[in-house]
């Protein structure tokens, strides 16, 4: 197995130990900077308030945390560093680029004058200048490549992104992890990075619990790829209850070495604060770094899920994942 980058340095595979492979200790809205009436970016600020959230999971052990945010996101390595060496926690960051919907695409739509394949040399070229030289002066390698797309469809600058990041990771061994939009897109997702040859060992379809049906389910686990059962606690999109109900039918039928667990949870976020409606907040009452670890395991555990199928889920996939 090779060693695993984190934003402290490399790591034995064997060190990873418990792992959510799917969350965001920081991470923002594209545009806030533009909001006169942002708060001023204060990153030590920031740093506390993802201390505070992170801080639940001590207790249970955990032993990293893949942090799925790309740069469009306003990923901040620096803050990774900082909470990472001050809980002693693993972090795992991302190159790669969010949806088209929801990204900041118009310099390089600029750049690639809206050609897709001169837009699969340019994200290529940008993903491997992180993963071999690191993010900006930071030295912080890359251990994963984060692609997304929207509902419903992938739209050409979704597919340029896929095909740039199947192109680095074949070269470089590093894992795509992915977002899908409300519990679609998952086959196609699979299809076109395996279809670009990329190891299916080293994909894993993110947001899948987002979808109840099995046919769904084993449309994307027959192409071979990883899932991630990684929005436990955004009940506005799926009760919890139906995500376990689905989880437990998979792991009934044998897929638990290709199943992972996680939040998609936000730490804390630049620009305005706001009030949720109550309704929002009913549920999103779990919604945490700790729901997984306090809430969720436990009920399957209860459904009878064994310690080695959580294991396997929390442990030994992540770890191939990230090193196989």
């Amino acid at each position: 197995m090779k060693k695993i980058n984190t934003v402290l340095g490399l790591i034995a595979p064997e060190d990873l130990g418990s792992t959510l492979v799917h969350e965001h200790i920081v991470a923002s809205q594209p545009g806030w900077e533009c909001d006169p009436l942002s708060r001023p970016y204060d990153r030590g600020k920031m740093v506390q308030r993802c201390l505070r959230a992170l801080s639940p999971v001590k207790p249970y052990g955990l032993g990293a945390i893949i942090d799925a945010t790309p740069v469009d996101l306003y990923r901040d390595v620096e803050i990774l560093k900082e909470v990472s060496e001050q809980l002693q926690i693993h972090i795992i960051c991302s190159t790669g680029r969010y949806t088209e919907k929801r990204g900041k695409w118009d310099y390089l739509k600029a750049r690639s004058g809206n050609g897709v394949g001169d837009m699969v040399s340019e994200l290529y070229d940008g993903f491997m200048q992180e993963i071999t030289r690191g993010i900006g002066d930071s030295a912080v390698k890359p251990g994963v490549i984060k692609v997304a797309t929207g509902l419903n469809c992938i739209s050409s600058i979704e597919e340029a992104v896929l095909r740039a990041a199947a192109r680095a990771s074949k070269e470089t061994g590093i894992p795509i992890i992915t977002h899908t939009e409300d519990g679609t897109m998952g086959p196609e997702q699979a299809a076109l990075l395996v279809g670009e040859g990329v190891d299916p060992k080293r994909i894993m379809i993110g947001h899948m619990c987002g979808n109840p049906s099995l046919k769904y389910q084993m449309d994307v686990l027959s192409q071979g790829v990883n899932i991630a059962f990684d929005r436990f606690g955004l009940e506005m999109f799926l009760p919890d209850k139906i995500r376990i109900a689905t989880l437990i039918g998979l792991l009934g039928s044998g897929y638990e070495d290709r199943v992972m667990l996680s939040h998609d949870f936000i730490g804390c976020s630049s620009g305005r604060g706001g009030v949720m409606p109550e309704e929002g907040r009913r549920l999103t009452a779990n919604w945490s770094f700790v729901h997984v670890l306090r809430d969720i395991i436990p009920a399957l555990k209860t459904a009878g899920i064994t310690d080695a199928q959580v294991r396997t889920m929390m442990v030994d996939n992540p770890r191939r994942l990230l090193s196989d």
